[in-house]
């Protein structure tokens, strides 16, 4: 299987320090239904992670606790030889001054999130030389670029902690099995609802047609009547 620690040293996978990267952890319910959606921090050269939390905070971990919601599932490595300027330090400035920043405020689950605090880190350090990361874009990359921190067998292990369920390994492929079902037969239920709601405005607009076509129709004929006649 293949070794996601590869680019740390032993001391920091022990403490759980990922120095220069931006690490994710699901949202419970939420990430279940959508699982790009999550809460991010990003980590200092030292590997301590800042992340805004709420409203006027940015929480700061220790040696080895994870982000403020829950422990991190994912991490994305970055380069620091793409910031501009003077590689760590520029870029521990730039996480100082994002989170100085969102202490002063509020936090907006839809339009000023976490993954904006981290987007604002990003274009302050000039990242990649770049000054446009949002949440779109990061929501996208860390998806597609981020590995697991633990080795994991499931797909849905960072969405659902069975891993710490006290219970064997075939009841835990169980618990797996019975929720892909269950989400399986959830789309299926949306997708019914979708297609009932399709026809009814179908229905509606058709009948609003014909209701229009009539009554311009007659609205025509009482005019040529009164006029002509």
């Amino acid at each position: 299987m293949m070794n996601y620690h590869g680019d740390f040293l032993k001391g920091d996978r022990k403490n759980a320090r990922y120095p220069f990267c931006i690490v994710w952890t699901p949202i419970p319910f939420l990430s279940w239904l959508l699982p790009f959606i999550g809460h991010m921090g990003i980590c200092t050269s030292a590997g301590v992670i800042r992340d805004f939390a709420g409203s006027y905070f940015v929480s700061v971990s220790s040696l080895d606790d994870g982000l403020s919601i829950l422990a991190y599932s994912k991490y994305w490595k970055l380069d620091v030889d793409k910031v501009c300027g003077n590689g760590a330090a520029t870029w521990d400035k730039a996480v100082l001054d994002a989170s100085e920043e969102y202490k002063c405020r509020p936090h907006n689950l839809c339009f000023d999130n976490c993954h904006s605090h981290v987007a604002m880190a990003l274009n302050l350090m000039r990242y990649d030389n770049s000054t446009s990361w949002n949440m779109v874009n990061l929501c996208v990359l860390s998806l597609v670029n981020g590995k697991h921190v633990r080795q994991v067998s499931q797909p849905l292990t960072p969405y659902i902690p069975i891993e710490q369920w006290p219970c064997s390994q075939v009841w835990r492929k169980c618990v797996c099995i019975i929720y892909t079902v269950c989400v399986c037969v959830y789309i299926q239920y949306v997708y019914c609802i979708y297609n009932i709601y399709i026809h009814i405005f179908i229905y509606i607009h058709t009948c609003m047609y014909v209701c229009i076509y009539i009554y311009t129709y007659i609205y025509m004929y009482i005019y040529i009547y009164i006029y002509i006649h």
